[in-house]
């Protein structure tokens, strides 16, 4: 069976851009810095100046980019987007900045990944607006110094401790820690989302979303198309039911947790009576690697308060027996 291409609509932008805030208003959540980039901006506008660099970080999915695209819209400048990995040279970097014009807004994501050689070009850039460059080799090399446009610098990471000190400084805008969003929070970006895809659906769907989202709009927004396919495929109107179906599909639990996170509780419980065990261990027992573990399954079994990291080890906490239906080690599941 063939499609006529004839009839398939393009859509003008992504989903995820879509679904992207376009106003300070419909950006909901991470009051204190909205209220300090603002502060910021008007400031520098105020001055007639090019608003200072600034550096987010945080965990993936909270709003950084976000941020950055509402900053150029706040000071009406042109976005400019790259990330670290994607400058492998010092010539890569050069070509950005002095292609940029007067006043527009840079933003590098995941910075932290930047070699360091391309860092120590960045510093002149941030600190004075002028580019060192080397030309020639040898006793015949010499510095050329370039003018570069007024340009604010936004950086996201969610590696902060990656960054060099040097470079950490230079962000005289300011560094700000982006922060978990609370259920209320992720149901009202999820009822705004649902406005723009045109999903009906009831208050309760959304906090029912809202409380698996792991506190990250970015997942939470995720869960919500994906309990809409369930519904358009399954014919059925997309209530707390149907919701709670999709959720269970996808092996979301009541309290956010993937198949990984549960399999990791009922390893350490089952076959190490709620630890203390070594990363290597619960690795070497999953067959997952050591990283995976503990930069994405730990960080919200710890923020959840299901397990504990010991000098000896991971080990449950009685809130990690209960949320699994144990009592305690040694006994079977509560029916």
């Amino acid at each position: 069976m063939t499609t006529d291409p004839s009839h398939i609509e393009k859509a003008p932008r992504s989903l995820d851009q879509a679904l992207r805030p376009e106003s300070w208003k419909e950006y909901v959540g991470q009051e204190a810095i909205k209220e300090n980039l603002q502060i910021l901006l008007q400031a520098a506008q105020g001055r007639n100046h090019q608003p200072e660099h600034v550096l987010l970080y945080g965990p993936p999915g909270l709003g950084k980019t976000t941020l950055a695209h509402l900053i150029a819209k706040e000071v009406g400048a042109s976005l400019r987007t790259t990330s670290g990995p994607a400058i492998e040279r010092v010539g890569d970097l050069a070509s950005i900045l002095t292609n940029l014009s007067p006043g527009d807004v840079l933003f590098i994501d995941e910075i932290h990944r930047l070699n360091r050689t391309i860092e120590e070009v960045l510093y002149p850039a941030m600190e004075a607006g002028v580019l060192d460059i080397v030309i020639g080799k040898g006793p015949a090399a010499r510095t050329v110094q370039l003018e570069l446009p007024p340009f604010t610098l936004i950086a996201a990471t969610t590696r902060i401790s990656m960054l060099s000190a040097p470079l950490r400084s230079r962000f005289s805008g300011g560094t700000f820690r982006l922060q978990y969003y609370t259920d209320t929070e992720i149901a009202e970006i999820l009822k705004r989302s649902g406005k723009i895809l045109g999903i009906a659906t009831n208050d309760e769907s959304f906090m029912e979303i809202a409380k698996r989202s792991r506190a990250t709009p970015r997942t939470a927004n995720y869960l919500l198309k994906r309990a809409r396919d369930f519904a358009a495929v399954s014919g059925e109107p997309l209530d707390l039911k149907t919701v709670k179906k999709a959720l269970s599909l996808l092996e979301i639990d009541e309290g956010g947790l993937n198949q990984t996170d549960r399999d990791i509780l009922n390893l350490l419980i089952e076959k190490f009576n709620g630890g203390p065990v070594g990363l290597k261990t619960i690795a070497a027992a999953l067959s997952e690697e050591e990283a995976t573990i503990e930069e994405v399954n730990e960080p919200y079994l710890m923020q959840c308060g299901l397990i504990e990291r010991t000098p000896r080890g991971r080990t449950v906490t009685d809130k990690g027996y209960l949320h699994l239906g144990y009592t305690k080690p040694g006994q079977p599941k509560l029916l």
